[in-house]
């Protein structure tokens, strides 16, 4: 078992966040997964701090966590051979050290920036799959020309690789992207919250696309982001949620929308829901039986996102209620 922290980039500036992540290591969480987002969920307190750099600073600041994305998206604002080359550097400056999450990406971070239109599921789908093979490409051989339906290179060389491959690790949301993450990903990355039977279906598809890629499933590192509001005060706890009202948007809630001031009125309107998409308690031992089912259904790597705007807060009742006895329960360790 592995337990991390989820670095929030769309609701805190790079300074704060390199401490609150910082902080988190300190206390025992041994990963540190930043989002990658160039527009926030809302417009009025939101941020967006760029994630190479501060994936430099991290690695630079915080000793011995693993550090990456979940996720980023190779695939409209990247070029892959620009993040191929991005995290060869970080895997140079910290060996063993870096991992690249990827997924293929929300309309309100990449059409803005790009002002693209924004393809359907399949064909982003398709993008993230080239992306991999390309930068995985970039990563092992030289002066690569590549020729895919989406991206191209010209005899491009990456001169600084490290000698410890960089995993990737493959967000879905849905079974087509599950077997793909089963066929190329190191790792596979998923969120909580969801209809159990959602993630039976998922880690399915990832086995079978493991399984026809002759890989084993065993050995995909099976990464799931918690979201866990625990305080000793159950109404502050279901109050720190309010943030995040977008991801209780329904897919029809929020179909089409790319722009964070409408996103935010949007959420506005159901902030009643905020606390559903999280396990609120004032019990550690509530927390722990309502993580156990992950565990059942094989994640063995959790990242715990917090809501609320103190950080601190939930990271030092955090570590020292709930963690102790995740590791009594799943590891072994006493308490």
């Amino acid at each position: 078992m592995r337990y991390g922290y989820k670095a929030s980039a769309e609701q805190f500036g790079p300074s704060q966040l390199l401490e609150y992540s910082r902080l988190a290591a300190e206390l025992g969480l041994q990963t540190v997964a930043i989002s990658d987002h160039f527009q926030p969920w809302r417009h009025h307190g939101g941020h967006t701090p760029a994630v190479l750099p501060w994936l430099g600073a991290a690695g630079a600041t915080i000793p011995d966590a693993l550090l990456g994305t979940s996720v980023l998206t190779p695939t409209m604002r990247y070029h892959p051979s620009i993040v191929a080359q991005n995290f060869a550097t970080l895997g140079c400056l910290f060996p063993g050290r870096i991992f690249l999450g990827v997924g293929t990406g929300e309309a309100l971070n990449e059409t803005p920036a790009t002002a693209a239109e924004w393809p359907g599921a399949k064909q982003r789908r398709m993008m993230l799959r080239e992306a991999i093979t390309l930068i995985r490409q970039l990563w092992t051989d030289e002066r690569v020309t590549f020729e895919g339906e989406y991206y191209r290179t010209d005899r491009a060389t990456i001169y600084d690789k490290p000698q410890q491959p960089i995993p990737i690790y493959i967000a879905a949301s849905g079974p087509l992207a599950a077997k793909l993450a089963g066929r190329a990903g190191d790792g596979f990355i998923a969120t909580s919250g969801k209809a159990p039977e959602l993630y039976e279906e998922l880690l399915a598809k990832l086995a079978e696309g493991a399984q026809a890629a002759g890989r084993d499933a065993d050995a995909i590192d099976k990464f799931i982001e918690i979201k866990v509001s625990y305080d000793p005060d159950l109404e502050y706890a279901r109050n720190a949620c309010a943030f995040w009202a977008p991801l209780a948007l329904t897919p029809d809630e929020k179909s089409g929308i790319d722009d964070p001031i409408e996103m935010e009125q949007a959420a506005d309107k159901i902030l009643d829901r905020a606390p559903s998409r999280f396990i609120c308690s004032d019990d550690p031992d509530e927390v722990v039986a309502k993580i156990a089912p992950y565990v059942e259904l094989g994640f063995g790597h959790l990242v715990f996102h917090a809501p609320g705007d103190d950080q601190e807060r939930f990271l030092r009742r955090f570590c020292a209620d709930v963690l102790p006895r995740l590791r009594e329960r799943f590891d072994g360790s006493p308490p």
